[in-house]
């Protein structure tokens, strides 16, 4: 009788153990995602001064989702933090084109699956099934651009017209330009008549060469926000992105753009879900979100780049799409460059930029 006793006290706490654990586990769900499904945390990197604040507030009251972002200046920093970290760092990052196609071929990467992409079509279709993403399996267009030479009208003696200009003695310690290996590397390259992915050792040594004569000359590395120096008047002019030119301008017109007769370096930004991402449904349903109508033409009036986003362009102030600085001529793009992976000899370009930056 006692062992009855004692089995039916202990049959009935097992039960109240377990509905506890199932009450507290469906809580604990309900407090990890939202009504849609959808995780409450997206972990998103992106490049600096490159995500307007307002759109991340509007995801979050709108799908209940809180973006935290974290930043970087270059794609090598950004591929050196997730290497270092390993997978599940982030659950969406923007790189650049060449990035994409080194990270496709490591297996760095997560199929994103359009079906959560219903906004997908308002993409620009020049902008798609790119040759470092065919079919863009990995990848998904953000902005795009170019690097031009932006200079103070009222510091120079004449408008500089080509990259080979900046070379000049005029501009001894008034520059400032990207902190990005493979843009200057890749300009050195362009002044010897060559691609900017040419890995010829010797087109190599001599950018290296040509990159240590004009070091006097540099004031500042910054990918960042390299207008600063230019509205202060910190620099004459420097070699910059274009958006940083287009807003260097609005706040000191005396700030002009030169497209360098050499060619531009173009490059197209894309959203990657990197492999093992703790949120990937929710990091596509954020994609989608950029790619609405509405909210993707936020994105060049905060920072004034190219929007691959043919809906979108159609909210767009002339303003920004007649600027040469973030919409060059047609001529000028056709006889632009996109960087591309350049394999094995990345160890070389490496070496390189740090024998130039010491």
């Amino acid at each position: 009788m006692n062992v009855m006793r004692f089995s039916k006290k202990w049959a009935l706490a097992l039960v109240i153990t377990l509905l506890s654990a199932l009450v507290s586990a469906a809580c604990s769900s309900g407090g990890q995602t939202t009504e849609a499904g959808l995780d409450k945390e997206l972990i998103f990197a992106n490049w600096s001064d490159y995500t307007p604040e307002n759109l991340l507030v509007k995801f979050d009251k709108e799908h209940g989702v809180k973006v935290k972002l974290s930043t970087f200046s270059s794609n090598e920093e950004v591929l050196s933090k997730l290497a270092a970290g390993g997978e599940g760092q982030y659950d969406l990052v923007v790189v650049s084109d060449y990035t994409v196609d080194i990270m496709r071929k490591q297996g760095m990467l997560e199929e994103i699956d359009k079906n959560n992409l219903p906004h997908f079509q308002n993409l620009s279709k020049e902008f798609l099934d790119q040759i470092f993403d065919p079919g863009n399996k990995y990848s998904i267009p953000y902005m795009a651009g170019n690097v031009v030479i932006a200079y103070n009208e009222e510091k120079v003696a004449k408008p500089p017209t080509s990259y080979a200009d900046l070379w000049s003695e005029e501009y001894k310690n008034s520059l400032v330009v990207l902190d990005d290996q493979r843009t200057l590397i890749g300009i050195a390259n362009k002044m010897q008549g060559k691609s900017m992915n040419d890995t010829d050792p010797a087109v190599l040594k001599h950018s290296l060469d040509l990159l240590m004569k004009l070091k006097p000359n540099i004031k500042a590395f910054d990918s960042d926000t390299p207008r600063n120096m230019l509205i202060n008047g910190e620099v004459k002019a420097g070699l910059i992105w274009g958006a940083e030119a287009a807003l260097a301008r609005r706040d000191a017109p005396n700030i002009k753009t030169a497209i360098p007769r050499e060619g531009l370096n173009l490059w197209l930004d894309n959203f990657v879900i990197p492999k093992g991402a703790p949120h990937k449904r929710t990091a596509e349903a954020f994609i989608d979100f950029l790619l609405e109508k509405e909210n993707s033409a936020e994105l060049p009036r905060a920072f004034p780049y190219m929007l691959p986003n043919d809906e979108g362009l159609q909210l767009i102030d002339d303003s920004i799409k007649k600027d040469i600085a973030v919409y060059p001529p047609k001529e000028d793009m056709a006889r632009g460059e996109y960087l591309i992976d350049v394999g094995d000899a990345t160890s070389e370009i490496d070496r390189i930029w740090s024998q130039f930056k010491q």
